[in-house]
């Protein structure tokens, strides 16, 4: 039986949802309080619309999908939650990790499922790139970095670094299986006094696996670059890019007689089936809605607010 998910937030980022689930059948009602903005959805798609969430919560719809400001998802998520109903919140998660494992807690107890909207996850680039090093193709994992620069979009409230950076932190932990144990950090503020417009994180994972993230919104081209580096050989994929190939590269070092010898042998475009990340993401909530959420689940989610809570007290303490 397909589900009825409820889309909770129609503007920058919810719109695409409520147009995914439509075109998926899936659709059953946005809650949007600018009544100008639900209109406008509604002249679209033939679902139930709310300006009150309590409404849309009577409803109880098989889902729902909370796209609004960061700062409400902590609020929204718990009362949700603690009605036992099945959440996909947008990422961040919220704004502090002790909201984040409030949450985790509320939706252990009550029985709901509970994913975070970590859609680089369900790239089928990222999942393919996953496959690669669990096969064991580049060997033992040694270094991973992920870069995201553009030009904008700055923002006054939050850093460059919980802009951007969810998706890459999310994307690091999947990828390597852990989440980090040690974090160091450093960043620049040019435009404001008060906001950090470049950073770079360097990430220590277990088995001696590194990891850096480099974020920027006073960069002169767009870049989403991630570089898997193995002892057997290495991977790239540039998201940004127009044909968004994974490149491997057959690399390593050899040790003849004590001495480090480069070996290089040609490179490989990796082919993976292509599609929408979002529809993949939504497709994995409601398959997974009446079972267990693995990939994104709440806990992931948590563990993404860990980092960004560190590196912005790593940040605030910089001399």
């Amino acid at each position: 039986m397909n589900k009825r998910l409820c889309v909770i937030g129609g503007g920058y980022w919810g719109k695409n949802h409520i147009k995914t689930l439509y075109e998926m059948g899936s659709l059953g009602g946005i809650v949007e309080i600018d009544k100008n903005i639900l209109d406008e959805h509604l002249s679209k798609y033939s679902v139930q619309g709310f300006i009150d969430l309590e409404d849309a919560i009577k409803e109880n719809f098989d889902g729902y999908v909370v796209a609004t400001p960061a700062i409400t998802h902590y609020p929204i998520g718990k009362e949700l939650l603690g009605k036992g109903l099945n959440v996909l919140i947008e990422k961040p998660m919220t704004l502090s990790t002790e909201h984040s494992k409030e949450l985790v807690e509320i939706a252990n107890s009550s029985n709901a499922r509970l994913m975070v909207g970590h859609v680089l996850l369900f790239h089928p680039a990222i999942k393919k790139i996953k496959e690669i090093i669990d096969s064991g193709k580049i060997g033992k994992l040694y270094y991973v970095y992920s870069n995201r620069l553009n030009f904008g979009k700055v923002r006054t409230e939050e850093n460059v670094f919980w802009s951007f950076a969810p998706h890459d932190i999310s994307v690091l932990n999947y990828l390597i299986g852990s989440s980090s144990l040690k974090i160091e950090a450093k960043g620049t503020k040019f435009l404001q006094s008060n906001v950090y417009d470049v950073t770079m994180a360097q990430l220590t994972y277990p088995n001696n696996i590194n990891a850096h993230i480099f974020v920027s919104w006073l960069h002169p081209f767009k870049e989403q670059r991630l570089v898997v580096v193995g002892e057997k050989g290495m991977l790239s994929f540039e998201d940004s890019s127009k044909d968004k190939n994974i490149f491997y590269y057959n690399k390593h070092i050899d040790w003849i007689e004590h001495q480090p010898v480069k070996v290089e042998e040609p490179d490989e475009v990796i082919f993976y089936k292509k599609s929408l990340p979002l529809t993949e993401e939504l497709k994995y909530f409601i398959n997974n809605i009446e079972g267990t959420i693995e990939i994104a689940s709440g806990q992931s989610g948590l563990e993404v607010v860990k980092v960004l809570e560190t590196v912005q007290k790593l940040l605030t303490n910089e001399k």
